[in-house]
């Protein structure tokens, strides 16, 4: 049986707990992967607060970045000693799949959010035996060791730290795709980005590689504002001293933005940023909403050309997605190091109190090695 340090959620509270649990042998068709860093991510403090239908206790993290430890021999493709960055998990047999948009998969809520092998099991347990959910988002990357779905892992070269890999398997692939394959930013746009976290803040950065001329990013935290100023941003809007629709009408002179991008998944952001568009203006909604939620928009400003659109994880396929960012990087005009604060793994409830508080953009964890 192999051991491994997880955080751990059990319910009860938004908080985890770092645990050493077991993990089980992998099947043929899993990999075994040894995770360096993960990223906390907003999705996975919805896990944990129980505000998602999956299951307790889990092992969540989806935002991984490691080294192959096993390769089952089913898998193609994976050699032991690759660096990968983890993703999400999707069938690859469905229309959407084949057709290079994976994050569309008619099962993605199931194998991601699921917390399970398809046939129901599990592969970890805790000192007394009890099962703990895990393949979440085909990677449970909070757990040191972690069997994973090889669906969801692109290899990339092993020349940039663990630590800026890992948000590019959700956060920084949410924003920067969505500015390029959803809103399509060209030369010379305006865009209203509403909330400066790791998925805003990555919209910034390529809306600017995009060559767009007017970049708004509207926040109520002022280190955050700060620093979109620097990655790029041409105007910023302090939320909490004016509304954004009226900013943003003030800074273009009342005609409204070309694009705008939610990221805060707040139903109001959504519904200020359809208002704050121009005619003809196309807005992209990326933030995580709770389930059942709804946000207004007026049906006849909608006959001026308007259109609104949701985007996950980028809109494209990781495979494609993650290299194009990666090789920007590499030129130093994508420094994702700027939104990222590292803490080690023990240390995950006082990297959540900072993420909260506004401190830190994108935490990252450290797992050290087991």
């Amino acid at each position: 049986m192999i051991s491994t340090t997880a955080a751990v959620s059990r319910g009860g509270s938004s908080g985890f707990g770092v645990e050493r649990l077991h993990l089980e042998r992998p099947r043929a068709d899993e990999v075994i992967v040894r995770f360096d860093a993960a990223g906390l991510c907003r999705t996975d403090l919805e896990v944990a607060a129980g505000r998602l239908p999956t299951p307790l206790p889990v092992v969540a993290g989806h935002e991984g970045a490691g080294v192959v430890d096993y390769v089952g021999p089913q898998v193609e493709g994976l050699a032991v000693g690759d660096t990968v960055i983890a993703g999400f998990d999707f069938c690859g047999r469905c229309p959407n799949c084949r057709g290079g948009m994976p994050a569309y998969c008619p099962d993605h809520f199931a194998l991601n959010f699921g917390a399970r092998r398809a046939d129901g099991t599990v592969g970890l347990s805790d000192h007394e035996g009890r099962p703990v959910h895990d393949h979440f988002f085909g990677q449970s990357s909070f757990a040191g060791l972690s069997l994973c779905r090889p669906t969801g892992l692109v290899k990339v070269r092993g020349d940039v730290p663990a630590s800026v890999l890992a948000p590019l398997g959700c956060g920084v692939s949410t924003g920067a795709g969505a500015v390029w394959n959803v809103l399509r930013v060209e030369p010379g746009a305006s865009l209203l980005i509403i909330g400066a976290g790791a998925v805003g803040l990555s919209a910034v950065m390529a809306a600017v590689v995009a060559g767009a001329s007017r970049i708004i990013v509207a926040d109520r935290h002022a280190a955050r504002l700060h620093l979109a100023a620097e990655l790029g941003a041409t105007d910023v809007v302090d939320v909490s001293a004016i509304p954004v629709v009226d900013a943003a009408m003030e800074l273009t002179g009342g005609t409204g933005v070309g694009l705008a991008l939610e990221s805060t998944g707040s139903p109001e952001s959504m519904t200020a940023a359809v208002r704050a568009l121009a005619p003809l203006g196309r807005a992209a909604i990326l933030g995580i909403a709770p389930p059942h939620a709804e946000f207004r928009t007026d049906a006849f400003e909608l006959l001026s050309g308007r259109s609104v659109m949701g985007s996950v994880i980028g809109h494209q396929a990781p495979a494609v997605l993650i290299p194009r960012i990666l090789g920007l990087h590499r030129q130093g005009r994508f420094p994702i190091e700027r939104l990222t604060t590292v803490y080690p793994l023990e240390s995950i409830n006082d990297a959540v109190a900072d993420v909260e508080a506004g401190v830190t953009v994108k935490a990252i964890l450290d797992h050290h090695h087991d």
